[in-house]
């Protein structure tokens, strides 16, 4: 029996030296991992660093969407403002056809006869009230008679030699023009004077 037990103490103490590491092996295995703890550390920076990157890059992306936003809304505010402004753009210029026909009435009827002067009152008074409607609503008459040629609001019809007036002045209107809160509706059609 004493073999036996010999032999189990044996087995005993030599699973227990392969079981437990030695302190060689243990101090190795620390040293193993501190030096990749290190190398890893070295690699990446501090989670300090790495956070402050993160927030800095948040608050520039927030700060470029509030940009974007800002430019968006006064967008948004600058079309409502024209719409509002410029809706009566094709509707002014379908009733401005009317205005000259009553100022080409008014220009044929003969003052003289006292058959026609009710009907020039008539429409005198009622080219006024349109003319007062026009400008209620910000239409405003371009009647450039004498001034220099502007091709911004003026169309030129035709050029006549005239040696009392500067060149490139207005000499006559055919037709006036019209603007819409400063914007052209319709150019005047003008003659011009040529040098």
């Amino acid at each position: 029996m004493s073999k036996e037990i010999e032999n189990e103490e044996n087995l005993a103490t030599e699973t227990q030296g392969s079981a437990e590491p030695s302190k060689e092996e243990i101090n190795a295995e620390i040293e193993a991992e501190l030096l990749d703890e290190m190398d890893s550390a070295q690699e990446q920076p501090p989670a300090s660093e790495e956070l402050l990157e993160q927030v800095a890059k948040a608050n520039d992306q927030v700060l470029r969407v509030q940009a974007e936003m800002q430019n968006v809304r006064r967008r948004a505010e600058r079309d409502v403002e024209n719409a509002h402004k410029f809706a009566l753009d094709k509707f002014a210029a379908d009733l401005l056809p009317v205005v000259d026909n009553l100022e080409r009435a008014l220009a044929a009827i003969d003052s003289s006869d006292e058959g026609q002067k009710a009907v020039a009152e008539g429409l005198e008074l009622t080219l006024k009230s349109f003319i007062e409607v026009l400008a209620r609503f910000k239409i405003q008459a371009i009647d450039p008679a004498g001034q220099p040629f502007d091709a911004e609001l003026h169309q030129a019809v035709s050029m006549v030699p005239n040696p009392d007036l500067e060149p490139n002045t207005v000499m006559d209107v055919f037709q006036k023009g019209y603007t819409l809160n400063g914007r052209l509706v319709r150019p005047a059609m003008v003659v011009v004077s040529q040098g």
